[in-house]
C-alpha cells in the first residue's frame, strides 16, 4: 500500500468521523477534502461506503444500553415499541425519495459550489432556529409522538442535498417541530443507524464491482479512524449541547461556505470544474 494512500485514507476516516454526526455535512466536507487532496474514483465510491460504517458503529456502540433495552423490551414494552415504530415512521420519507432521486443528486448536486451554497443556507436557516422562541412538547426521545417522527423523517430528506448534513436537518427540524435539544440530538443519533446502513447496504450493492480485496489495508486504516473520531464526536457534542446552542455550528457552516465560493470567484481554485 502506498504511503500517500494511507495518508488519505486517514485523513478522510478523521474528517468523516468528526463531521458525520456534527450539523456541519459530512458528505459536503468529503466532497471538498478528496478533491484537495485527489482521492477519487471508485475507490473512493468504495471507501466511502466503508468509512460510513466505521461512524455508525460508534453511535451503535455509544448507545449500546438503550439499544439493547429497546430490541430485549420491544416483544411486549409499549414504549420500546413506540421508539420503534417513531424510528421506521421517520426513516421511510428517505427510502421512497433516496430510490427515486438518488442518482439524479449524486449526478447534478456532488460538487463543491452546490455544498458551499447549502453550507451557507443551512447555516442562515440554523441561526433563525436557535433564536426563535422554543416550544417543546418532548424532552426526551421518549415523549416523542408519531407526527414528531414523521415530521423529522421529511426533515432528513432535505439531507440528500450535499452540504445540507443529515444531523443538521433532523436536529434542527426537531427544535422546530417541538423537541429538546438533548431529544433532537439524541434522535437524530438513532435515526442514523438504520439511514446510515441502509444507505450503505444499498450503495455497497450497486457498486459492488468497484470493491477489491487489494484495497482491505486502505478500508480498514478509513474505518478505524472513523470509528474513533466519530466517537470522540458524539460525547463531545452531547457534552457542548448541555450549555450551548448550535449557533457556533451554523457560524461555521457560513464561514466556511463563505470561503469556497470567494476562492471560486477569485479563481483560486476552479470548484465548478469538479465531480463528486
Amino acid at each position: 500500500m502506498d504511503l500517500w494512500v494511507a495518508v488519505q485514507a486517514l485523513i478522510l476516516g478523521i474528517v468523516e468521523g468528526i463531521t458525520e454526526f456534527l450539523p456541519i455535512s459530512s458528505t459536503g466536507h468529503q466532497i471538498i477534502v478528496a478533491d484537495l487532496i485527489g482521492f477519487g474514483g471508485d475507490r473512493a465510491m468504495a471507501f466511502n461506503i466503508i468509512i460510513q460504517l466505521g461512524a455508525i458503529l460508534a453511535v451503535v456502540w455509544e448507545y449500546r444500553r438503550k439499544t439493547l433495552e429497546i430490541v430485549v423490551g420491544l416483544p411486549k414494552e409499549p414504549q420500546a415499541q413506540r421508539f420503534t415504530a417513531n424510528l421506521l415512521i421517520a426513516f421511510l420519507p428517505a427510502v421512497a425519495l433516496g430510490v427515486l432521486f438518488a442518482d439524479l443528486i449524486h449526478h447534478y448536486l456532488f460538487n463543491p459550489i452546490t455544498v458551499a451554497l447549502a453550507l451557507v443556507v443551512g447555516g442562515v436557516i440554523m441561526l433563525w432556529a436557535e433564536r426563535r422562541q422554543h416550544l417543546v412538547h418532548a424532552e426526551s426521545v421518549d415523549e416523542m409522538t408519531w407526527q414528531d417522527a414523521l415530521k423529522i423523517g421529511f426533515a432528513q430528506c432535505l439531507a440528500m442535498i450535499p452540504g445540507t448534513s443529515r444531523s443538521g436537518a433532523t436536529i434542527i427540524g426537531g427544535l422546530l417541530f417541538g423537541l429538546s435539544r438533548k431529544a433532537a440530538t439524541e434522535f437524530s443519533f438513532f435515526l442514523a443507524m438504520p439511514t446510515m446502513v441502509g444507505a450503505a447496504v444499498y450503495s455497497g450493492y450497486k457498486y459492488r464491482e468497484v470493491f477489491q480485496l487489494s484495497d482491505l489495508p486502505v478500508f480498514a486504516i478509513g474505518f478505524v479512524t472513523s470509528f474513533i473520531f466519530a466517537m470522540i464526536a458524539v460525547r463531545a457534542l452531547l457534552k457542548f449541547i448541555g450549555n450551548h446552542s448550535y449557533a457556533a455550528f451554523a457560524w461555521y457552516r457560513i464561514g466556511f461556505g463563505l470561503l469556497i465560493l470567494a476562492t471560486w470567484q477569485l479563481q483560486w481554485i476552479d470548484w465548478s470544474t469538479v465531480q463528486g
